[in-house]
Formats: structure tokens, C-alpha cells, sequence
């Protein structure tokens, strides 16, 4: 399975690259965690990373452990199938 790809930060690489979006929800499905986000055009985009990138990506947002990633921008790449 290809993963897609998914920052807290803003990529310092490749910027034309990546979307923006605002996290919807975040699941769990298949073993895979599906981080729903809506991007500019207000569409929501499914993007399935693995348990170790969800942990990253949460780290890494300005938030405190017992908050809810829903609200916070994140920048991603669609890879996935």
C-alpha cells in the first residue's frame, strides 16, 4: 500500500508540492490510520498514513496531548490508492 504523506509543519522542500488542508478527523481502519482533512476548496481528502506518522505528525502540532488535532493545518501529499 502507498502511504500518503503528512506534515504539522510547513515543508521547508518542494513547497509547489504540497496541499494544504484543515484536519476533519482522524480514524483508524484496516490497521491504517485515515487523517480526514478539508482542503482550500473545502473537499475533504482522505489520506491513510501509517500509526508511526500519525504519532509524528500529532507530536509535532501545537497542541497538548489531551487536545484534538480537528482544527489544526496540516500540509499533505496524496499518494495513496
Amino acid at each position: 500500500m502507498n502511504h500518503d504523506r503528512l506534515h504539522a509543519r510547513k515543508p521547508t522542500h518542494d513547497i509547489e508540492r504540497w496541499s494544504i488542508g484543515t484536519i476533519h478527523a482522524v480514524d483508524q481502519r484496516d490497521g491504517h490510520y485515515v487523517v480526514t482533512v478539508i482542503d482550500e476548496n473545502n473537499e475533504p481528502v482522505e489520506l491513510v498514513v501509517t500509526l508511526a506518522i500519525r504519532e509524528l505528525f500529532l507530536s509535532r502540532l501545537d497542541i497538548s496531548e489531551e487536545e484534538s488535532p480537528v482544527g489544526e493545518v496540516v500540509w499533505y501529499r496524496k499518494h495513496g490508492g
